[in-house]
């Protein structure tokens, strides 16, 4: 059975070669990783998750390597740059994937939004012009009605008439035929009409009558023609209309409250605060150090997940006792190092510059030393303790 596993897929060749350099002084020194973690001062654990590729190991640790096995630490500090540069483009690479996400997520939940509202919006024009075709059709079937109702006693030679003839009023014979001054309305009622006949002399009134109550309607009808073409005109000649109203409309869908964590990750922000970052999934390669400081061989750590959104501080080397505090956003977090020297705190929620995180270092003799900002090429190069 191989004495290391096969390294992660997705670590970055120079990270490899580095790791795999690492292996190779333990191989030759013949050592174990826990007489490598006696003889350096780094838990056996946290050697583990170096030669393994999951955690950068610490220059100091490196440098600590190099005089137990013998190694030229030039040679192996200048390949921890390397991989220490490649590590922290990692990191970036992960947080613009993650924006990256966000952004493709609000942009769907928008188009989503957008396509309900145009398919739940009914046409402008299609209640109004459907309630014109009717009220057409109503109007045209009773007059309809009623003219065939007039025009149930008429004489059959009569009904035959041209419409133009059938239009003047009928006399019984013998009687003068009156002229036009006498009925000023004949020369109107002589014009083509859709009637097929009017009755004799006795029903010339109610005919009459008929015709000048059929005149309001076809106004009535000329008149929502024309108003629903002046409608129609304005919504073809002005199309920002509808267009305004979806973008008045658009403000109100929001992207989903919930953001998306990568694959292992459990919490971020505030609901982050009090708990293990190894547990939670923030630590590894989603953590940076953006604060450093030396209390003798002991080194207090401050511990940033962008991902988590969370910062906790962590001390190595220490001895037995010694405390690591931080506070931040108004909360705080205490942890003691254990008999292997290495502790970490519980995370404590960051909304502003993680480098303006405070972290301190006690140690039982009441010695305290706090972390410093680091330079950004710096920040990752931190290693990650048991948990941290």
């Amino acid at each position: 059975m191989p004495r290391w596993k096969a390294l992660p897929e997705e670590l970055d060749p120079q990270v490899a070669e580095f790791t795999g350099q690492l292996r190779r002084l333990v191989d030759r020194s013949g050592l174990s990783v826990a007489a490598v973690a006696d003889r350096t001062g780094y838990s056996k654990t946290s050697w583990e998750r170096y030669l393994n590729g999951r955690l950068l190991p610490p220059l100091r640790a490196v440098v600590a390597l190099a005089e137990t096995t013998g190694a030229h630490p030039s040679h192996l500090t200048t390949l921890w740059e390397l991989a220490e540069r490649a590590w922290s483009r990692a990191e970036m690479r992960q947080d613009v994937t993650m924006e990256a996400i966000r952004v493709a997520q609000a942009r769907a939940a928008l188009g989503e939004f957008e396509t309900e509202q145009a398919e739940d919006k009914p046409s402008p024009k299609t209640p109004k012009t459907s309630k014109l075709v009717k009220s057409a059709k109503s109007a045209k079937s009773a007059k309809a009605t009623k003219d065939a109702k007039s025009a149930k006693g008429a004489d059959p030679v009569q009904a035959a008439e041209s419409p133009r003839t059938a239009q003047l009023p009928q006399v019984p014979r013998g009687t003068d035929l009156p002229s036009s001054a006498d009925f000023p309305q004949w020369p109107a009622l002589a014009e083509p009409s859709p009637v097929p006949a009017v009755a004799p002399a006795a029903h010339a009134a109610p005919v009459h009558r008929r015709a000048r109550r059929g005149r309001p309607v076809m106004f009535v009808v000329g008149a929502v023609g024309a108003v629903l073409v002046g409608v129609a005109a304005v919504l073809l000649l002005n199309p920002g209309v509808g267009p305004e109203k979806k973008a008045a409309a658009a403000p109100a869908a929001a992207p989903s409250e919930k953001p998306v964590l990568p694959a292992g990750v459990h919490c971020t922000g505030a609901g982050c605060v009090g708990k293990d970052p190894e547990k939670m999934g923030c630590g590894g390669q989603h953590a940076v150090t953006p604060s450093r400081g030396l209390a003798g061989r002991a080194v207090i750590e401050v511990r940033y997940s962008s991902v988590c959104h969370t910062a906790w501080a962590r001390i190595s080397r220490a001895a037995q006792g010694d405390q690591a505090t931080i506070s931040a956003g108004g909360h705080s977090a205490t942890a003691q190092a254990e008999r292997d020297g290495d502790a970490y705190t519980p995370m404590v929620e960051v909304t502003g510059d993680p480098a303006k995180v405070a972290a301190c270092e006690t140690t039982v003799a009441g010695v305290k030393s706090c972390a410093r900002p680091v330079p950004a090429t710096s920040a990752g190069s931190a290693g990650e303790a048991p948990s941290g």
